[in-house]
């Protein structure tokens, strides 16, 4: 009796097609479209809720340099927001400096200031690296108290916004939604085409295992210094823009549950994104006030447990979520040869 000898032939593997970089664009100039036309339609306080998501977008694109990219974690990043929105207030307050000007300087500050506390940093990883960056965040609050001749002390400083110009037909309220947005967009860009430089890479090797980044010829030191100094400057850039849409600085504003708060809204927008800041800021304005509505007695509770869903049903945060989503959607859409 002759055995039989079945041949199968192995399945064929299904090639996997990148992603079509028309739908991304398209994605992009549906959103800026919609960013340019939402003012016109809400009401001033949603406008002006609006306008906070992208401050904190930018502070959160900072963030995400320094622990999405390159793969280091920072407890301190409210104490940047907090030098940049203070340089820009005094800068407002004491030297009445043009309101175009401040935004330079105080992102300068912010830079030198992240490139200074950068370089004894650099030694330092993980849990350490963690309390240090708290630390800052901890004894920056007395400090602007201390100086009260110049911040203000406790009181903080009270500063008039900018005015739209009479050519631009716009409120107040929109014509700071619309510097905010200019600000955002340059920040993101100046953020993306950093990434697809020769820094950004340097960063994710970095980040994914620093032997072998320091095998390849990647300074560790220089590179974690850069990203703490890169973060601190938007951080810094997005405080400047904050002083001019609230019109107020106080110490209280800058607390150590600024830079937790941020960091959390990093992680559920997402780490290592371009969208995941933006995602985190909207996470950061709505979710503190949403608890509060929800239950007056224990916020923190309720933003706890929202953080555990979001993380629960999102690991990799509300960008990752989306990504996936959106490219499920791309596959059903039969793609011309």
């Amino acid at each position: 009796m002759s055995a039989t000898k079945v041949v199968t032939e192995p399945a064929p593997v299904r090639e996997r097609r990148p992603p079509d970089p028309r739908w991304r664009w398209a994605g992009l100039a549906l959103l800026l479209a919609a960013a340019v036309y939402a003012p016109f339609q809400l009401v001033p306080f949603h406008v002006f809720q609006l306008t906070m998501v992208l401050v904190y977008a930018v502070a959160l694109l900072g963030l995400n340099l320094l622990v999405g990219h390159a793969g280091q974690i920072s407890l301190g990043h409210g104490a940047f927001f907090a030098v940049g929105a203070y340089s820009g207030a005094i800068l407002l307050d004491r030297w009445d400096l043009p309101y175009p000007l401040t935004l330079p300087v105080a992102a300068g500050v912010a830079f030198v200031l992240g490139l200074a506390l950068g370089v004894p940093a650099m030694r330092l990883r993980g849990l350490y690296l963690a309390l240090v960056t708290l630390a800052i965040a901890i004894f920056l609050v007395p400090l602007l108290k201390r100086f009260e001749a110049v911040t203000g002390g406790s009181m903080g400083l009270t500063l008039a916004k900018p005015a739209p110009p009479g050519w631009s037909g716009l409120a107040e309220d929109q014509w700071l939604y619309f510097l905010t947005l200019i600000v955002t967009v340059a920040a993101f860009l100046l953020a993306a085409g950093l990434l697809r430089s020769r820094v950004g890479r340097a960063l994710h090797a970095l980040r994914d295992n620093e032997t072998a980044a320091e095998v390849m010829g990647v300074r560790l030191s220089f590179y974690k210094t850069l990203a703490f100094a890169w973060s601190a400057m938007f951080a810094g850039a997005a405080g400047c823009v904050y002083t001019w849409v609230i019109g107020f600085v106080s110490p209280d504003s800058f607390t150590v549950n600024l830079s937790i708060t941020l960091l959390a809204g990093l992680v559920v927008g997402g780490l290592g994104s371009l969208s995941g800041p933006v995602l985190g800021g909207l996470f950061v304005m709505f979710v503190p006030s949403i608890s509060q509505d929800v239950n007056d007695a224990a916020p923190g509770v309720i933003f706890g447990l929202l953080i555990i869903v979001v993380m629960y049903v999102a690991p990799t945060g509300l960008a990752g979520l989306a990504a996936r989503l959106a490219g499920r959607l791309v596959k059903k859409i039969p793609r011309k040869e």
